[in-house]
């Protein structure tokens, strides 16, 4: 499979980012628009898109000159993410869309587990138990995240508890990427760091996708399971960084989010 792979790898990192872009740009005409009939292929299409991100963000995770920068980058995107979607909301109401869009939140706690697996196996083949210990604790973090939210939950039921500080704490709640609070959840993070993990192992990344899709398919919806496609961009990724375009994705997503949007909400 390997070898017949290696003579069709003509994807870059930045062809095959583009790539998912084009399926992204699909999927969310139909969130918009799905109240309009827009076809469901639209959607199927947009299945293939985070595993596509998330194999490339492992790739430019790994040779990315500081790690420290990216992640930050990823979360003040994830901010600017959650700001933007609140405003617009607030500005141009539309009953038909809801956005929860932010999948920057979702690479970035992916991010902080690949930089956590680097700790690990550094503590292991230096020999130091104490990185060890750290690199474990902290795969907590993020999943600690999640307790504003929840806790938002549980004082919404209490009457006593005014509604502005409420909506408040939901907000904050937003701005903190936890694992179990990411676009996507819990599986699509777990993916992310699969794929770096075995990111010299193209057949291991493949087959995890798989397994996952499969996953899918048999507890949550089948439409989901459509993610599994996103193996045929693997296998054709040839290993180049290409052009960059680092800023044109980091504007891209919220913009054509948010013109899809208000496009759906003037024509509701």
């Amino acid at each position: 499979m390997e070898t017949s792979c290696r003579k069709w790898k003509i994807l870059s990192a930045t062809a095959m980012k583009l790539t998912a872009v084009i399926f992204m740009f699909a999927d969310h005409i139909h969130q918009m628009f799905a109240a309009k009939g827009a076809p469901v292929w639209l959607t199927i299409a947009g299945r293939l898109v985070f595993p596509m991100f998330l194999f490339a963000a492992a790739e430019s995770f790994y040779y990315t000159r500081s790690k420290r920068k990216y992640l930050l980058r990823l979360l003040f995107a994830s901010w600017g993410m959650t700001f933007f979607t609140s405003v617009l909301q607030k500005l141009v109401p539309n009953e038909n869309v809801v956005l929860i869009n932010n999948a920057f939140s979702t690479f970035f706690v992916s991010g902080l587990y690949m930089m956590f697996w680097d700790w690990f196996m550094e503590g292991i083949k230096e020999k130091k138990r104490m990185l060890i210990v750290k690199s474990v604790l902290c795969c907590f973090i993020p999943v600690l995240c999640a307790i504003p939210l929840l806790l938002t939950g549980m004082l919404s039921t209490n009457e006593n508890i005014p509604v502005f500080f409420i909506q408040a704490l939901a907000f904050v709640s937003l701005l903190i990427p936890g694992i179990l609070t990411v676009e996507g959840g819990f599986s699509l993070v777990l993916l992310g760091v699969l794929f770096y993990i075995f990111r010299k192992h193209r057949i291991i990344q493949i087959l995890v996708l798989l397994t996952l899709s499969a996953l899918v398919y048999a507890t949550v919806n089948r439409i989901q399971c459509f993610m599994g496609l996103a193996a045929v961009p693997m296998c054709l990724y040839n290993g180049k960084r290409g052009p960059g375009m680092k800023n044109f994705f980091y504007i891209f997503y919220p913009a054509h989010i948010g013109i899809l949007y208000i496009i759906s909400a003037l024509t509701a």
